[in-house]
């Protein structure tokens, strides 16, 4: 279960990067081939003063039968379980359990990213970005990293955001940075697959400022990805995607009608 609304506190003592303090959340089902790596390289990041970089780590076992929890807390995560299942309940039960921080980092738990690369996402929060996505088209992706579903899946949403809303949109990677106040702002809501194109329609509509930012993506070493591979993770996430993309258009669309 989950409160009614998540807020996500700001400031706190800890390691500071960049004059923010950081947290990591990091949605998991079935990831026990990939946690221990995953949360060991985030770990191990540190700021200019060789301190820890994130200042919490917390993984989000999604109803796992692996035993991925296990595995995260033993590699040093803090776990918290959410037996429903969906990639934003995920996150949002991640956030609800987040002490206060100035900057989440999202990160999945299947290692396709690289840890090394999130101190971009976080210079461009310090430079002044509200939210920061890594975006996979503008970086360097392994051969079998995303699948042709999953990278037509991504030009048909970003081409709706173009016209619907004017933003141009290359990806809706999940590996991205966002301010604790943007959080508050956009008050996520998303269950499922529509979470990262929640995130960015609701920044665009707040005008709130986004970039993106080039990062690679990585071939899965074990297993199956829950979105590109399977038949019912691919229609699941187009749904899910598409029918977020509808519903907040219906929403500005009721805005617009109220205002005239």
């Amino acid at each position: 279960m989950l409160p009614a609304s998540v807020s996500v506190r700001r400031g706190c003592e800890g390691s500071v990067y960049r004059g923010l303090t950081v947290g990591v959340a990091i949605p998991a089902r079935d990831e026990a081939g990939h946690i221990a790596a995953v949360v060991a390289e985030l770990r191990a990041l540190r700021n200019p003063r060789g301190e820890a970089l994130l200042d919490h780590c917390i993984v989000c076992d999604n109803g796992s039968s692996d035993g991925t929890g296990d595995v995260a807390r033993q590699a040093g995560a803090q776990v918290v379980e959410q037996a429903t299942p969906g990639y934003g309940i995920a996150c949002l039960t991640a956030l609800a359990a987040m002490p206060p921080v100035d900057v989440v980092l999202f990160t999945d738990g299947d290692h396709s990213f690289k840890a090394s690369q999130a101190p971009a996402l976080l210079d461009a929060i310090a430079a002044g970005a509200d939210l920061a996505i890594g975006s996979r088209r503008l970086g360097h992706m392994e051969p079998g990293a995303l699948t042709l579903a999953q990278r037509l899946g991504n030009r048909v949403a970003g081409g709706l955001i173009r016209l619907l809303w004017r933003r141009r949109v290359t990806d809706l990677g999940p590996y991205r940075a966002v301010r604790s106040s943007a959080l508050d702002a956009i008050a996520m809501q998303d269950r499922a697959f529509g979470w990262t194109v929640e995130m960015q329609v609701k920044a665009t509509v707040h005008g709130l400022c986004m970039v993106e930012v080039p990062v690679d993506a990585l071939r899965r070493r074990f297993g199956k990805s829950k979105v590109g591979g399977t038949w019912r993770g691919v229609l699941g996430a187009s749904f899910g995607i598409l029918g977020q993309i509808a519903r907040l258009r219906w929403e500005a669309w009721g805005v617009e009608r109220k205002r005239r």
